[in-house]
This record gives C-alpha cells, structure tokens and sequence, in this order.
C-alpha cells in the first residue's frame, strides 16, 4: 500500500502544526504509524491522499451516522451557504433545531447552541457551578469529556491513548475541585459525597463510556447517580457527546430510562459540521444569560449552516421508521462475527458493544467493565491489527481506547468484508 503523499505531506504538516496534527489522536502515535491525509470520504468508504480507499468504521469519530456526505445534507448546506455563512445574529433555524432536540431528548426542556463538544461540557459544569452555588464536580477515571480544565484528570480518550491522563496547565486549584469517582462504582461516589456533602455542584458521566473504549453501565449504576444527586441537592450531567442520537432516538437516557438534569451534546446534531449543545430543565436553563447571571456566549454558536446540516440530520433520525432497527441489525451483526473470529483464532479478546457504537478489546478479561480492566489491554496487539485492518482496506480509530461507530451506509456486505479481513488478520496476529 502505498502512503507516500501521506508521509510527504504529514512531515509539511509537522513543521506549522503541533504534531502535524490539531487533535492529538490523529497523530497515529499509539499505533507507531504515519496517519493518512484524507482527500474525501462518501457513504461508508474515505479516500486517502495517494488515492488508497478504506471502509471507515471511525464515521468521523461519531457524526457521520448517516454515512459520509449524506446527498440530503450536502443539499442543505450548498443552498444555505449561499444566503451567508455567518450573521453573528438569531436565525429561524435555530429555534427549529432547538425545537427538534427538545422534542427527541426526554430530559431537555430548553437548550443552549454552541461549537462543539468541549466548549457545552464546560459550558454545563460552569452552568451547574453557577446554579447550585458549589465548587466542586465529580467526573470518573477514563471518561473524556473534552480538553476543558475540569476533565484533564484522569480522562479517556486521547489522554490515556497517548499516556497523558493529566495535563500540565491545569492549576493545582482546579484540580482540587475535580472529584475522581470509580466508574460503575456506585459506592466510590457514595464516599465522595460522604467527604463533600455541601460542596459538590454536579456529577458529570458518559452515561456509555465511550472514551476508553465502550463500557456499558452497570445495572442500577445510572439509577444510583440519579439518587445520589438528588439526595445531596447536587446535579446530574450526562455527557452524550457521543451517545445522543445514537444509540436511541433520546440517547442513553432513553434507552436507559434515567434522566439527567442537563446534558451536553455534539458530533450527530451538527450532521458533520461543528457544533455542540447544552440543554436540561427550564428553570436551571433559564439561570444563563440574558436571562440570568452564568454567562456563556459565542461567536458562531448556532451557526447557520451547521444547524440546517444538524435540522436535516436529526429531522431524518425522527422521522425515518424503524432507522435504529437497522442500525442495531447492521452492528449485531458486526459484533457476532468479531467474537466468532476470536474464538476461531484464539486470540484473547473481549467485544463491547451498545447500539452502533462497538469496541474490540484485546484483553485477557472475559468481561469488561471498569477503567482498571480496560487497561489490561494489549495496545501493542491492537496496534498490529490496526496496520493489518489497513492493509485490507478498514479504517479504524488509531486507538485501543475508542468505538467503532456503523453508520446507515454501511452495508451487510460491508459488514461481512469487515469480518473476514478481521478473521485474516486474526490469523496472522495468532501465529506470531
């Protein structure tokens, strides 16, 4: 396979961007590679620079549930692009977005546009702060909430891939105010609350840890959270950056049936443009600016493009009958064929999965359900197997601690090309 404009144009890269890279786990540093320079992505397959093509089960790390370049999308865009790009004032479309989002997502009653991400978990644990009048938050070791200051201890995702848990630039005073609690360890977040009964403003939790890897809850653990914070007039935050409109039409918390009392949400509402979101209860909503004291603001929150991509995305997953049935079909189907080829082959490994979005451990464990035995992982193993999934044209996250997500465009055939060329690289991996 030949990568050389790849490594040409990474190495260009390197001399103007910090690690040729500007989100670190593109770099390829735990997989020992060079990354690949995309030139354009369609349905369910994305385009390298030196014209090698790959099925990508990375879906742009979550928003292209509909597969790439979806035609309504691109459709809705071009026509907004040409009425402008940014007014820096209130549009239409940004009620009609909030209106869908407050329609799908069982616990939102008002919610607040923003760019990303990182940019609504701040934004929430500011909110939370603000409207309890606390200092402290209780977030869990390996859940990844963005690269605000609160998060950076002991987080997921990037941070544990390239062994960097804690970031310096995070003050000691900061640090002090975050609270690191076990997950699907309801009692280590008994005990903290037990040591900080008046001082902590919210709990904030990937409700499916996605960022280490998928781990699902265990039972009762989102339930006792819910307890929790409102025994000690705390706040319930969840973090379904991820899981919001992917798992189920209202997220984790339909699926699971526990609400929170605010919720951060990203990638899938921006159908492939950048966008994030904060919503919960009126009257804690209602304590942000103009209406209230907590300020938050943003140039391009609610941009005009990215909410008509993000109305024509989740008006889509609304309306489409029986979308999520299929997604769950495709995505099972995945997730049997993985332990089947483990089983063939030998290779210790555990596959976690919750709707569309999947990871395959290589451990030891027969189960996963904790940060700790997330990392008993082989990342060195799943490196090689990275490199071989290339070599057989699947593109994966360049990341033991992440999730394949399967898109709409994904085919049964794709699926099944998936799992032969894991079983060949299985096979290889069980001989060395």
């Amino acid at each position: 396979m030949d990568i050389s404009k790849s490594i040409t144009e990474y190495t260009r890269a390197c001399k103007v961007i910090p690690g040729g890279v500007n989100s670190p786990v593109r770099a390829f540093k735990s997989v020992k590679g060079n990354p690949l320079l995309i030139n354009k992505a369609k349905g369910a397959r994305i385009e390298d620079i030196d014209g090698n093509s790959y099925l990508d089960f990375v879906s742009s790390w979550g928003p292209a549930i509909l597969g790439h370049a979806p035609d309504i999308v691109v459709e809705a865009i071009r026509e907004a692009a040409i009425q402008g790009t940014t007014y820096g004032a209130p549009t239409i479309m940004e009620t009609e977005v909030a209106e869908l989002i407050c329609e799908m997502v069982p616990s939102i009653e008002m919610v607040r546009m923003v760019n990303s991400g990182t940019e609504a978990t701040m934004s929430a644990i500011r909110l939370a702060r603000g409207y309890t009048k606390r200092d402290k938050i209780v977030k869990f070791a390996g859940c990844f909430h963005g690269h605000g200051d609160s998060f950076l201890i002991k987080a997921g995702s990037g941070a544990i891939t390239l062994g960097l848990p804690d970031s310096p630039g995070v003050t000691s005073s900061v640090a002090n105010d975050t609270l690191i609690a076990d997950y699907n360890d309801i009692h280590s977040v008994e005990k903290l609350f037990s040591s900080y009964p008046d001082q902590i403003a919210a709990i904030i939790v990937e409700p499916v840890a996605g960022n280490m890897g998928v781990v699902r809850p265990a039972r009762g653990f989102l339930e006792g959270l819910r307890i929790i914070a409102d025994k000690y007039n705390s706040l319930l935050i969840f973090d379904e950056v991820i899981t919001g409109f992917r798992i189920a039409k209202g997220g984790a918390q339909e699926y699971y049936n526990v609400m929170p009392d605010i919720t951060t949400l990203g990638k899938i509402i921006g159908g492939g443009l950048p966008v994030g979101a904060y919503g919960g209860k009126k009257n804690i909503m209602e304590k942000l600016a103009p209406v209230g004291p907590v300020y938050q603001s943003g140039t391009l929150s609610g941009n005009p493009l990215a909410m008509t991509a993000g109305f024509v995305t989740l008006n889509y997953l609304n309306s489409t009958h029986g979308f999520y049935d299929m997604l769950e079909q495709k995505s099972a189907r995945l997730e049997a064929g993985l332990k089947l080829i483990l089983e063939k082959t030998g290779v210790d490994g555990v596959v976690n999965r919750i709707g569309s979005m999947l990871t395959l451990f290589f451990n030891p464990n027969k189960t996963i359900n904790t940060f700790q035995e997330v990392m008993m992982s082989d990342t060195e193993l799943y490196a090689k197997y990275f490199h071989l999934s290339l070599e057989n044209g699947i593109y994966l996250a360049p990341s033991q601690f992440e999730t394949m997500l399967i898109s709409a465009a994904h085919t049964d055939d794709d699926i099944d090309y998936m799992i032969s060329a894991g079983e060949k690289s299985l096979n290889l991996l069980s001989q060395r």
